[in-house]
Parts: C-alpha cells; sequence; structure tokens
C-alpha cells in the first residue's frame, strides 16, 4: 500500500477530529522517521525511544495547531528537536545544580584528622603493652630498638652511638624485630 501525500492529508483531517485509526496510521507512517533521527542525536536508543514517544505525544495533542502548507514530517521532526533541546537544557541545569551542591557538601564535609581522647587513650595503652614486650628482651636488642624506633636516629647514627658496625646493627635490629613479634604473638 502506497503512501502518498493525498492518505497523509486525509488521515491528517481525521486525527484533528479525533479518530484513533488516522492517529495510528500517522504514528506507523512516521515513527521510524522521527525514531532515526532521534537516534542519531541523542546517540542512545532509551533516549531517543523516549523522546520519539514524547513527540507524537505531543503532536496529537496539538494536531489541530497543524497548518496544512507544511509537510507533517517536518512538523513531527521541529517538535523532537525541540524536546531534545529541553532535555539536554534540564539535564545541563540538573548537573550543574549537583555539582554546585556537591561543592558545598564537600566544604562542609571537612575531615577532622586530630585524634580523639579515646584514640589518645588506645595509642597510650598500645604503647605501654609494647614497651613491656620490649623489656623481656635482651638489654642490646632494647638498645637498638629505643634507639631506632623511640629516638628514630638512622642506622649510622645508632652505628656511632653503640660503636658498632653498620651491618651489625641492621642485623641486631632485624633479630630484635623477629624476637619481639614472636613475644607478642604468644600473648
Amino acid at each position: 500500500m502506497e503512501i502518498t501525500p493525498e492518505k497523509i492529508q486525509h488521515h491528517i483531517q481525521l486525527a484533528k477530529k479525533g479518530d484513533q485509526n488516522a492517529f495510528r496510521f500517522l504514528l506507523d507512517t512516521y515513527w521510524n522517521d522521527v525514531y532515526g533521527f532521534q537516534l542519531v542525536r541523542t546517540k542512545n536508543e532509551n533516549d531517543a525511544e523516549d523522546i520519539t514517544i514524547q513527540t507524537f505525544s505531543r503532536a496529537f495533542d496539538k494536531i489541530d495547531t497543524f497548518d496544512d502548507q507544511y509537510v507533517f514530517k517536518t512538523w513531527l521532526i521541529t517538535i523532537s528537536k525541540n524536546l531534545h533541546i529541553d532535555l539536554v537544557r534540564k539535564r545541563k541545569s540538573s548537573i550543574r545544580h549537583k555539582t554546585i551542591q556537591n561543592e558545598d557538601d564537600a566544604v562542609y564535609e571537612v575531615a577532622d584528622d586530630a585524634p580523639t581522647a579515646e584514640d589518645i587513650l588506645i595509642q597510650e595503652q598500645n604503647l605501654a603493652k609494647l614497651l613491656k614486650y620490649i623489656k623481656r628482651l635482651k638489654p642490646h636488642y632494647q638498645e637498638v630498638i629505643q634507639l631506632r624506633y623511640f629516638q628514630e636516629m638512622t642506622y649510622e647514627e645508632i652505628s656511632d652511638t653503640i660503636q658498632e658496625p653498620m651491618n651489625n646493627v641492621k642485623v641486631k635490629l632485624l633479630r630484635a624485630k623477629k624476637l619481639l613479634a614472636e613475644i607478642i604473638k604468644k600473648k
């Protein structure tokens, strides 16, 4: 069945009178044109379909305003284009609002790095336990641990302090840490 301009005009006139079959004919005739147009613009099948549905809905609501001097397909495409522009504006506005809102939220969500009284108490208790474990080590291991981790000396400084070669300092520290780990595991 060939679709002629006269047939389209006839169905437009019927649609203006509220004929549901005329609406269905126009929808079936122009669906692919409007959907294809939107698919190229949106590059998203769901958006293209939503806008196409909205296009026909708006066109059928306003069909009595259609001027027969114009091409019906052009009128539909214009409606479709305007709906797409509205959607893009709405999304940009929404994104801008969310971005501004997120920036505002970020200002108020500043993390407090200062330890709480509870954190300080836990650290002190853990330190007291650790010191108790260190006291179980032989005195020369206690000394290297004390110098390295509590006085924060370099290997070279420790070597000078205890007057031993740096390799001995490294071996003593390694051995002290292993022994300390074994003591902690037993508890």
